[in-house]
């Protein structure tokens, strides 16, 4: 594009009518500052090039390509740490499932946390980097006889049972080994977590666990107390992802706490782990305000105590999961523009959509559950006048977006390398080869060195799966 067509652009963005925009959505002063989103520690160097880690983004982008996931090493170690010191007493298990790697499982286990995975498949990672497998716990809704008996093999301190079936094949795998299968039993208490459908989880109609209404729950805590090989050691609860106070977490808390007494008042045995799950939300948009962990703490811990006390509770042993609080605003996603176009609605507004190189198949959120993200302009400094944008894909889909609704220098053009924060949990998690794409590599960064922990999958290694 020529420096004349570029210039005629950004004036005729700036004079531009808008098209619809949300409430949260404002216009910032500042397009080249940062807000809380990116990680602890990064900056702009002189040239406005974003920094993550002591390392530029655009030397990430020309050494390692693009589409990449960058990961603050540091980061994530100081929110591992901040958990664990802030639930003091409490068992802090990080959840795999928001990202997992043979890395992040090193991390992890030197912080001091435990670990939650929900396959097979995560259980193995773990185990390959010598994780103690009695710091793992095991969740899913539909877990196979053959991951039920790679979890009893391992050793692994806790399963979560979520069905029927999965006691009886567990007490059956315990007799062939001989052993003692330590369980929680996992419990949907109703509780409307705020949050997207898909990923509340504690509504009755829904797949997790066992009902609180019928006295399903009650039933099956009893039976795993009953049933050969199983050791019952209390009730797992979760109520949903990116949650942004403990009022939910009051009502799952009393309920869960009521069954503890529901069950002791029926076996005259008292039970002694609770797990609240996770859920803690984080900062995708400077529209969010997240709880901070010590609030986040005092909080559950306020509402443990205050149901203990009413229930005349024993002392209970407390966990909690989160995953996405500690991995994701270390994760900072790192594209590079391919197309700049302005399209003119029916209603007269502009809509600028900026063109990136990867899309839904390296972070599926914003189709999915209409996720939002900030991004930034990451390879130079502008004093551009800012345009609304959307953030899109090159998949083929209308619904290939990574950024619904932001603002961008009206300058952006091809060739330019933007980044969008907070890209660290559930992104390439949940990646997918859409349209024969290949899955991203992850890079850990930390005091100025670069290291690939997960290398970019290759049309090679998809080939290799297509047997002709």
């Amino acid at each position: 594009m020529s420096a004349w067509r570029l210039a005629r652009y950004s004036v005729d963005m700036a004079e531009s009518v808008l098209p619809p925009l949300p409430d949260w959505l404002t216009v910032p002063s500042n397009l080249n500052a940062l807000g809380a989103m990116w990680p602890r520690g990064a900056v702009r160097d002189d040239q406005g090039v974003l920094c993550v880690g002591g390392c530029s983004v655009v030397e990430l982008a020309q050494r390692f390509g693009t589409p990449l996931l960058v990961l603050d090493e540091t980061d994530f170690r100081a929110r591992a740490k901040a958990w664990v010191e802030a639930f003091s007493g409490w068992d802090v298990y990080y959840a795999g499932k928001a990202f997992l790697s043979k890395a992040v499982a090193r991390w992890v286990d030197e912080e001091g946390l435990g670990l939650d995975v929900c396959s097979g498949n995560e259980l193995a990672t773990a185990l390959a980097v010598g994780f103690p497998a009695s710091r793992i716990g095991f969740h899913g809704n539909n877990k196979s006889l053959d991951e039920l008996r790679q979890a009893v093999e391992a050793g692994v301190g806790r399963i979560v049972v979520d069905c029927d079936e999965e006691i009886s094949r567990l007490s059956a795998i315990a007799s062939d080994l001989g052993k003692h299968v330590r369980v929680l039993v996992r419990v949907t208490t109703g509780v409307d977590a705020h949050t997207h459908e898909y990923i509340a989880t504690a509504g009755a109609d829904q797949k997790f666990g066992f009902s609180l209404t019928n006295e399903r729950a009650l039933a099956a805590l009893v039976a795993c107390h009953e049933t050969p090989g199983l050791a019952l050691a209390g009730v797992h609860s979760h109520i949903g992802s990116q949650i942004f106070d403990t009022a939910g977490f009051s009502v799952a808390a009393q309920r869960t706490m009521d069954l503890l007494a529901a069950f002791r008042d029926a076996t005259g045995v008292e039970l002694e782990e609770l797990d609240l799950g996770g859920g803690a939300g984080i900062a995708y948009t400077p529209a969010d305000t997240p709880v901070a962990v010590e609030d986040f703490h005092a909080g559950l811990a306020a509402i443990v105590e205050e149901n203990r006390t009413r229930l005349g509770l024993g002392a209970l042993r407390l966990s909690i999961e989160p995953g996405r609080a500690i991995v994701g605003p270390a994760g900072v996603a790192v594209y590079t523009v391919g197309v700049v176009k302005p399209q003119v609605l029916e209603d007269g507004s502009t809509r600028v959509y900026v063109s990136v190189d990867g899309g839904m198949s390296d972070n599926i959120r914003p189709a999915l559950y209409h996720a939002d993200y900030t991004g930034v302009l990451a390879n130079r400094h502008s004093d551009a006048v800012p345009m609304a944008v959307r953030v899109v894909g090159k998949h083929c889909e209308s619904g290939d977006i990574l950024v619904h609704d932001g603002y961008l220098p009206s300058d952006t053009r091809p060739g330019d390398v933007l980044a969008l924060a907070a890209c660290g949990a559930y992104t390439r998690s949940m990646a997918s080869n859409y349209n024969m794409a290949t899955k991203v590599p992850v890079v850990a960064v930390g005091e100025g060195t670069p290291r690939a922990i997960m290398r970019r999958e290759t049309l090679d290694d998809l080939l290799r799966l297509d047997l002709g």
